[in-house]
């Protein structure tokens, strides 16, 4: 507990001196430590720009602290930038890999110890500022540019902020919302969403739940709570295979139910959705500060299912755990839908489905691999059927995250631009947490070059993710210690080469088969028709290569016959390392390929492809989406 003693005094410091705080002024504005929001600050902050955070409680993090959801869902086996930063930080706390103490999740930790490390990380940014116990009120416009925001807190004090840059990273939308950007709320129909199986318009949103951490206070302890006001205990019937039930039970045991979210040090996320502390409530269209009253609902409805674990299921030695969150209660609800703002482009279920049939997939910021999942059961009225489809592993596009009509403002966290049936999976904690790290090097690069969000080039973004680590696309078997990871990863987007995705349960993946040989079919094609540049259309032309064999794969001539052709295309600027043979052969030869004929695997094509065209990342954009330029 000593080392986080700074950070603590940090944040009491801050929270007490804001009454003297009326007006300041910033380069990046977050609104919200939420999970995006905090990944958000952190890396605006990393690349040099001053940011500041403003936050309603005292965590950072979000879901995975101050709603008490830590068990994360889905990218287990994507490594990608500060969601394996983050691990690393669990690993390295518990002194373990194994953070499967939950059968739930793999990754799984204790939310002060979460809210620790975002904090220490925030610490040691000088150039990040962190404002807790301030609601979000409204924004500060300047004809159509959003230049800030202002806040209250329960004092009713004022603070208003200004900045060249804010991003919404509140859970429901609040600030593109009032800002009068355009969005969606529940459930859509085909013409919204164009998706042929989209349900039907209606407002219905997912449940929201009022998590809580538990903790096992050991045999003849008795932690039983107070009777929950308006307690009916046949609303948590059929929870556990050994509650009442009048129609079917539940299949698990009691104690199998409370693993679902075991943490480390004997404690449990409660989070149970079936008869359990899910809860509708409806409140994102009321302003932050107003929906506390409208939250007593869902926490009523949490302690109401604890104290049937205690007393109908006897589970009586279970009880809050007091070092946790608020005495063990969350202090916000874990919300899993909100608005959904209108972007530049609008990620729907097709596009995860079937990335190659559309071009999102090149200009991918963020990555996921967890099923399409709503959580309806506890609404009062009928839902229409949402269809989950099966879908491979897939990454956002960076225009889900600016609004197609506002200048000054990014969005990240749940409210980034997707059909309400994508966010059955892009809501989750890591696409979240990667979201928002995307959204604050876009920030920083608005500031840097005093562009708007719109205008700033894709790869340039793309570039500075692959220097910390991040996914561009969702490859399961290429993680970024491989030697042709970044080169792979530039490749893929340019849509040179791509994977192949499959649906494996709760754990969907993409596979690029590194060490398969290179179809020529495949190369040539994937050049000739796919890659494209702004303005002058089709990098290729009369591309055609002089075979040196009958083979259905490429060997180290024809790719340097394609390297060339490339070259031509597109002269070497000043800023480039000149080519020549001798130093394509050198490379040839650092990669083991030695032997005149040696087919190529797709990964040394990729390396010797980024390698010796180094113009074309750079300069290949999509032409149809023009705010990439």
């Amino acid at each position: 507990m000593k080392k986080y003693i700074p950070i603590i005094f940090f944040c009491i410091v801050q929270i007490f001196s804001f009454a003297q705080i009326k007006n300041i002024q910033t380069q990046v504005l977050v609104v919200g430590g939420s999970t995006g929001g905090t990944a958000a600050g952190i890396q605006s902050a990393r690349s040099g720009i001053q940011t500041i955070i403003v936050e309603q409680t005292n965590m950072l993090g979000g879901m995975l602290t101050a709603a008490g959801v830590s068990c994360t869902d889905g990218n287990a086996a994507l490594h990608s930038g500060m969601w394996q930063e983050f691990r690393e930080a669990l690993y390295k706390h518990y002194h373990t890999k194994n953070l499967q103490t939950g059968w739930v999740s793999e990754t799984c930790f204790e939310p002060h110890v979460a809210d620790s490390i975002f904090k220490a990380w925030a610490f040691s940014e000088k150039k990040l500022q962190i404002f807790y116990g301030w609601y979000f009120d409204k924004v500060i416009k300047k004809e159509n540019k959003i230049i800030g925001a202002a806040f209250i807190n329960i004092k009713n004090e004022k603070l208003i902020v200004t900045a060249n840059i804010t991003i919404d990273a509140t859970d429901l939308g609040d600030v593109f919302a009032n800002a009068g950007c355009k969005y969606d709320l529940g459930t859509e129909d085909s013409t919204q969403s164009n998706e042929k199986i989209a349900p039907g318009k209606t407002n219905v949103i997912q449940d929201i739940t009022w998590a809580a951490v538990l903790k096992d206070y050991g045999s003849g302890a008795d932690k039983t709570i107070a009777k929950p006001y308006d307690y009916d205990e046949s609303k948590y019937y059929c929870s556990t295979k050994d509650a009442p039930c009048n129609t079917t039970p539940y299949y698990l045991d009691t104690k199998k139910v409370l693993d679902y979210g075991r943490l480390p040090n004997n404690k449990f996320m409660l989070n149970w959705p079936a008869h359990g502390n899910d809860y509708y409530l409806n409140v994102v269209e009321m302003k932050p500060i107003e929906r506390e009253k409208e939250f007593i609902k869902a926490k009523n409805h949490t302690l109401g299912f604890i104290y049937f674990l205690q007393t109908q299921l006897g589970m009586k030695q279970v009880g809050f755990a007091d070092d946790e969150l608020n005495n063990g209660m969350a202090f916000i609800p874990y919300h899993r839908e909100g608005r959904r703002v209108r972007g530049m482009v609008r990620l729907n279920i097709d596009h995860i489905k079937n990335p190659y049939q559309y071009d999102l997939y090149k200009t991918g910021i963020a990555v996921g691999d967890y099923p399409v999942d709503h959580h309806h059961a506890q609404y009062p009225g009928k839902v229409p059927p949402i269809p989950f489809p099966k879908i491979p592993a897939f990454n956002i596009p960076l225009g889900a995250l600016i609004p197609e009509d506002l200048e000054g403002l990014i969005v990240c966290d749940k409210g980034i631009s997707v059909s309400n049936i994508a966010n059955g999976t892009t809501r989750l904690q890591p696409v979240v947490l990667l979201t928002g790290q995307a959204a604050g090097i876009l920030a920083a690069q608005s500031v840097i070059k005093n562009l708007s969000p719109k205008k700033i080039n894709i790869r340039t973004v793309q570039q500075k993710l692959l220097e910390t680590k991040n996914y561009l696309m969702p490859f399961y078997d290429v993680q970024p210690n491989d030697i042709g990871w970044e080169a792979i990863q530039k490749m893929s987007v340019l849509g040179i080469f791509k994977g192949i995705g499959k649906s494996e349960g709760w754990e969907n993946k993409m596979f690029f088969y590194p060490d398969s040989l290179v179809r020529y079919d495949e190369l040539y094609h994937s050049i000739k028709d796919g890659l494209f540049v702004y303005p002058t259309n089709r990098i290729i032309r009369n591309f055609d290569i002089d075979r040196t064999s009958n083979s259905n794969f490429i060997d180290e001539d024809e790719l340097n016959q394609i390297i060339r052709k490339i070259n031509l295309r597109f002269p070497l600027s000043k800023f480039d390392i000149p080519i020549v043979a001798d130093s394509i052969k050198s490379n040839f030869r650092k990669i083991n390929l030695s032997n005149k004929g040696h087919y190529l695997t797709r990964r040394e094509a990729a390396i010797l492809l980024d390698k010796h065209c180094p113009s074309l990342f750079r300069l290949s954009i999509i032409n149809e989406y023009g705010y990439m330029y």
